[in-house]
């Protein structure tokens, strides 16, 4: 039954104190719970419809199933069209390491803001292979509602780190020579590169770009040149379709 209290529980989930303090976040949508039921990550409330029942799969991973109607669903979800079927998931658990993120090519993330971009980065980084994702302590979270939607089930097959990103280069500074590409309007451009198939890209704030306590650490600084030609320049790229050209042109070159 969705009781009352349960409702409640799960609606003060849409704020990060209480997904931090019950280490908890909801995904909604057959895609997404469906991807969630056969990974590791344990289900504490799966609720659904009738709607949703041939879906449901033998798993030992689902605490508590929870059959309701549209009323109920519609009383706990986020969507705009509530979906048939809505889990409630504990926090992945998965270490960090200096060594790992030395021998391979890593995202840092210095206080994305926007949900939808980073969603849409986490996707990315899943298409080409990316296993790490380093964030600012202000980069928004990634449980937010809207980011677990917008990554399109990629947050369950990206690992995602929030660290202190002063210190987090400093043991990089002490501990490899990987290469720690940043993006700037005024550097090289990337069509030209060098670039190395292990090493750090990183991706300012939508506003601000990269934040002047991260720059000492830059080693190449890279840009993406616009291709117009007797016409006014435009505004920057978005972060998300910025980082999807920069990831491109990096996995081409390797390869």
């Amino acid at each position: 039954m969705l009781s009352k209290n349960k409702i409640k529980f799960i609606n003060s989930l849409r704020l990060k104190k209480f997904r931090d303090i019950n280490s908890m976040f909801i995904a909604e949508g057959n895609k997404l719970v469906n991807e969630i039921i056969s990974s590791e990550l344990t289900i504490h409330f799966l609720i659904y419809t009738n709607k949703w029942g041939g879906h449901l799969k033998a798993s030992n991973n689902i605490k508590e199933l929870i059959e309701t109607d549209e009323t109920g669903i519609k009383k706990i979800s986020q969507l705009k069209t509530p979906p048939n079927v809505i889990a409630v998931v504990q926090f992945p658990e998965y270490s960090f390491s200096i060594s790992e993120i030395s021998s391979q090519l890593s995202l840092v993330l210095d206080d994305i803001q926007d949900p939808g971009n980073l969603g849409t980065i986490i996707r990315l980084a899943n298409w080409f292979g990316i296993e790490n994702i380093i964030c600012s302590k202000n980069t928004v979270d990634m449980f937010n509602p809207k980011v677990v939607q917008a990554s399109m089930g990629a947050l369950l097959r990206v690992k995602l780190h929030y660290l202190d990103l002063l210190n987090f280069f400093k043991d990089i500074q002490s501990n490899s020579d990987i290469p720690i590409y940043g993006t700037y309007m005024n550097g090289e451009n990337i069509y030209k590169s060098q670039l190395s198939d292990k090493g750090i890209i990183v991706m300012g704030n939508e506003g601000n770009g990269i934040s002047s306590g991260i720059e000492p650490f830059i080693t190449n600084k890279i840009a993406i040149l616009n291709f117009i030609t007797g016409q006014q320049e435009p505004e920057s790229l978005n972060v998300a379709v910025a980082t999807g050209i920069i990831l491109s042109e990096f996995k081409r070159k390797a390869n």
